[in-house]
């Protein structure tokens, strides 16, 4: 447990998972908590974390991490970024899939018409995105409906 400008931070161990938690005033231990969840774009992602310390401080288990990735979004993830980092660095779409897909998968057929073009683009686009989020966005549910 720290104190900082804007209130005190704890860092709470309960059966074997961490839990990060920001309080306003110094703990004490004769009175209850309660957590705010303010309706944000990160609301999901806290209710999620409020409920796994629920879960864990009641003796279950506290399930999932929420940010946990799988390896299909982490290679995605690695592809995005480096994608959105060649077309920063002034590479053209078609060289950044050359380097990422390799140059023989391209000479197969057109360059306008091919898949990984469509690919390509919607990396670069993706990366940006994620930079542009400020890397919140790997937090967040995945669901284009929340």
């Amino acid at each position: 447990m720290r104190q900082a400008a804007d209130g005190w931070h704890a860092l709470l161990l309960v059966q074997g998972t961490q839990h990060r938690l920001w309080l306003r005033e110094a703990p004490r231990l004769d009175i209850r908590y309660a957590t705010e969840l303010p309706l944000d774009e990160n609301f999901v992602a806290r209710a999620h974390a409020a409920h796994r310390l629920w879960r864990a401080l009641n003796g279950r288990p506290p399930g999932p991490a929420f940010h946990r990735l799988s390896a299909p979004q982490r290679k995605k993830l690695g592809l995005a970024l480096r994608a959105r980092d060649g077309h920063e660095d002034g590479a053209s779409y078609r060289m950044i899939a050359g380097v990422m897909f390799g140059k023989k998968r391209l000479i197969e057929r057109g360059w306008k018409t091919h898949d990984l073009r469509s690919r390509t683009i919607r990396l670069v686009k993706a990366g940006r995105f994620i930079v542009r989020a400020g890397y919140r966005a790997l937090f967040r549910s995945r669901s284009r409906k929340t």
